[in-house]
């Protein structure tokens, strides 16, 4: 510990008022008017008057910390006299330390090589072992202690995957691209489409005697609206919207939902059963192999086919005025329903006449197809010719 130790006010002078550029412009007119004996007697308020130049010299004698160690025992006592006079540390340990170090490198003989003895770790600074020495950390940037601050909150949630988990919720059902099971339901039947329910109601209202429906495609802009706005995840339909006024957009959107569907209505698995059992000779036979298939459809499938089929019954029961007969609807209908989910050119070649004879025939039989006695217990009837 040096000899030379210095009251607070003294060193405050020292360290906040200039460098030590300058000190030996004056240092012998100042050593004239006051010795080193009496400085400790001197009032602060006399220290800053008499000026901070003749403080240092008197302090120092010429500005400069000796060495190395004598400059750690210089921070080591402004730390602890701030400590017990109540003063604020970080204005020790960032103004006051910070400034004598600068100091004490200008004023650094050249050539002149830090002292590396093993007192502390290789490398380290004077500041660097002092704060060590002290138990005090270095003060921090604004911008490291919100890092710090942020990977301290970040420690403490809960791993990444339950995060996730709840950050993403379930979306709404989508309406056109997805399977049947999947998709948004009807308030009145869970297992028929929304969709399906509303573009039918649309045009059992207002299209019963439309000339043409289904067969007249409806405005493509519109169409591709309607299914984007709908694929948004839409739980209610405004059928008081304009583009749902238009007849032949809301019958074009219907056959969209059907051809866009992943797996056809008449499922992938039974699409060649029902292609077979179509051709089968026997018209008794033929018909009660087409129920026995609709039956074995999964339910959505099936409610879904009874929900339209039902549909387009209606429509033809008005052929007088739409002229759309059940096979016009098949005409319209059979390559939409009665497909893969693969279809090629072959298929759709060989099999044209089967699909629009399978859908024509459903319509023209809808009761016996989708008749509930069976469900109840009672004895169905035979098979229409």
């Amino acid at each position: 510990m040096p000899s030379r130790v210095p009251s607070l006010r003294m060193l405050r002078s020292f360290f906040t008022d200039g460098s030590l550029d300058s000190l030996g412009t004056s240092e012998d007119a100042r050593s004239k008017r006051h010795s080193t004996s009496d400085l400790s007697d001197v009032p602060f308020s006399a220290v800053r008057k008499e000026g901070w130049l003749h403080c240092k010299q008197i302090l120092t004698k010429k500005g400069k910390a000796e060495d190395r160690e004598d400059m750690l025992a210089w921070i080591k006592v402004i730390r602890e006299n701030s400590k017990a006079e109540g003063e604020d540390p970080g204005f020790a340990s960032q103004a006051l330390i910070s400034k004598k170090l600068n100091d004490y490198r200008k004023v650094s003989p050249a050539g002149t090589k830090p002292d590396s003895s093993p007192k502390g770790p290789r490398g380290l600074g004077i500041r660097a072992e002092f704060l060590k020495q002290t138990g005090t950390s270095a003060p921090r940037s604004p911008r490291q202690d919100a890092a710090v601050t942020k990977d301290e909150s970040s420690s403490q949630k809960a791993p990444w995957g339950i995060n996730i988990m709840k950050k993403n919720k379930k979306s709404a059902p989508r309406a056109f691209g997805v399977r049947l099971e999947d998709c948004q339901p009807a308030p009145d039947n869970k297992n028929v489409p929304l969709i399906v329910e509303a573009c039918c109601k649309v045009v059992e209202d207002r299209g019963l005697e439309y000339m043409g429906i289904y067969r007249v495609p409806g405005n493509n802009a519109v169409v591709s609206s309607l299914q984007e706005q709908l694929n948004k995840g839409a739980t209610e339909i405004n059928l008081q919207d304009e583009r749902w006024q238009d007849l032949n957009v809301i019958s074009s959107l219907l056959k969209s939902f059907f051809r866009k569907l992943p797996e056809p209505l008449f499922t992938d698995d039974k699409y060649n059963d029902f292609i077979e059992a179509n051709r089968i000779e026997d018209a008794s036979e033929r018909m009660r192999t087409l129920r026995k298939l609709i039956r074995d459809l999964p339910g959505h499938y099936y409610e879904t086919l009874k929900f339209l089929v039902g549909h387009l019954k209606t429509i033809a029961d008005h052929s007088e005025k739409n002229k759309m007969e059940p096979r016009n609807l098949a005409l319209v209908f059979g390559p939409t329903l009665v497909r893969t989910s693969e279809d090629n050119m072959t298929d759709m070649v060989t099999h044209m006449p089967d699909r629009y004879k399978i859908v024509e025939t459903l319509i023209q039989h809808s009761d016996w197809f989708f008749s509930d006695k069976e469900d109840k217990g009672e004895k169905v009837g035979a098979a229409p010719p």
